[in-house]
């Protein structure tokens, strides 16, 4: 039976790199698949890892119909055994709702791959959706680490260096931001230092003005 599958983390988790590897691992079963992915942060129409792999992708807009994709496809005489569904946090409740009758339906494999919650700590809609209709959820056992070493479990955003709370839910931008902070970025926390917006910038920049030791 063909399974809605939905696996997620924080960033840094491998999300991206498990969707190629699972691409990887069914094709070279001789199965077909399509990829799909929005927002990726190396551009259009393509899903990158940060271990530097990429792979092309049909890029996702709030428009883009999955039913008819995949029906059109299979009318045309194409053969479709899975699809694979990057950054799917940011498909919308409905997309979401068209894999699970492609699975159901169709009896094609559906692997989604996505945060759940955005820097607000919020869940996005995709990933409320799969969350509720997926038939397996699993989280990835790679962990992030906060700046100070603990399980990271929040995505944080950065504005020109400071933490924010509030602003567009889709905002692309980068983790690497330790020399020269992008305009925007993202850094995954604790949820204490989230809750204090004590980001590993903050941080650094605390210890270095504290009080010197009394001694004399």
């Amino acid at each position: 039976m063909a399974e809605l599958q939905f696996f997620t983390g924080t960033m840094d988790s491998g999300k991206s790199t498990l969707a190629l590897q699972t691409n990887h691992n069914h094709a070279a079963r001789g199965r077909v698949g399509r990829m799909f992915t929005t927002h990726d942060r190396a551009g259009d129409a393509l899903i990158s890892s940060r271990l530097g792999l990429t792979h092309d992708a049909i890029e996702v807009d709030e428009d883009f119909d999955f039913w008819t994709y995949v029906v059109r496809e299979l009318t045309h005489g194409a053969r479709i055994d899975y699809l694979i569904c990057d950054e799917a946090q940011f498909y919308t409740g409905v997309q979401i709702e068209q894999l699970a009758k492609i699975v159901d339906e169709l009896q094609i494999d559906a692997f989604a791959f996505g945060i759940l919650s955005d820097f607000r700590t919020e869940l996005f809609e995709g990933s409320r959706r799969l969350v509720e209709l997926a038939d397996r959820m699993n989280v990835l056992q790679v962990e992030a680490l906060c700046w100070c070493g603990k399980r990271a479990t929040h995505n944080a955003r950065t504005v020109n260096g400071e933490m924010v709370t509030e602003g567009e839910v889709i905002v692309v931008g980068d983790v690497e931001n330790e020399e020269l902070p992008a305009e925007v970025a993202y850094e995954v926390l604790c949820r204490a230092h989230h809750r204090r917006k004590m980001t590993a910038a903050r941080a650094r920049a605390i210890s270095m003005i504290a009080e010197p030791l009394p001694f004399a």
